[in-house]
């Protein structure tokens, strides 16, 4: 059964890795905060192997992100252990260090950017629709 959960990560625990009989593991584990009713409530979640390890590299402390999981428990010694294993975390996209929103004005040298007029305004156009119209223009072969 998988399930979904959607919060803040509010902290992550170092990862952990060891051998077994099947091979070298690795498994980091982290708390994400979600509101359920109106109280916020915590989960620990963890994530298995080293390419899950390195995709949860990217979400800093504070991030919102959806997770989905699985839930599986197991007994050891007669106790129960319950592990949220998850399989994959999505959350908004990291902004990198040197992005920038700032667009180069329109002709600017270098820029391959045209500093001509548009040659479509709405001087040349009736009600707003190009080819209908227009002085000067030739007309089109459509139908309609």
């Amino acid at each position: 059964m998988a399930l979904e959960i959607e919060g803040k990560i509010i902290r992550k625990l170092g990862v952990q890795s060891g051998k077994s009989a099947r091979g070298d593991w690795s498994k980091q584990e982290f708390v994400i905060e979600y509101q359920e009713g109106n109280y916020p409530s915590q989960a620990c979640l963890s994530v298995w192997g080293p390419d899950k390890v390195k995709d949860l590299e990217k979400y800093q402390i504070g991030d919102t992100v959806k997770v989905s999981f699985n839930i599986s428990s197991r007994e050891y010694n007669n106790r129960w252990y319950t592990d949220l294993r998850a399989w994959k975390i999505e959350g908004e996209a990291p902004v990198p260090e040197n992005y920038t929103t700032d667009y180069a004005p329109t002709g600017m040298v270098g820029s391959g950017a045209s500093t001509a007029p548009n040659p479509v305004d709405a001087a040349s156009t009736k009600h707003g629709f190009i080819g209908e119209g227009n002085t000067g223009e030739t007309e089109d072969d459509l139908p309609f």
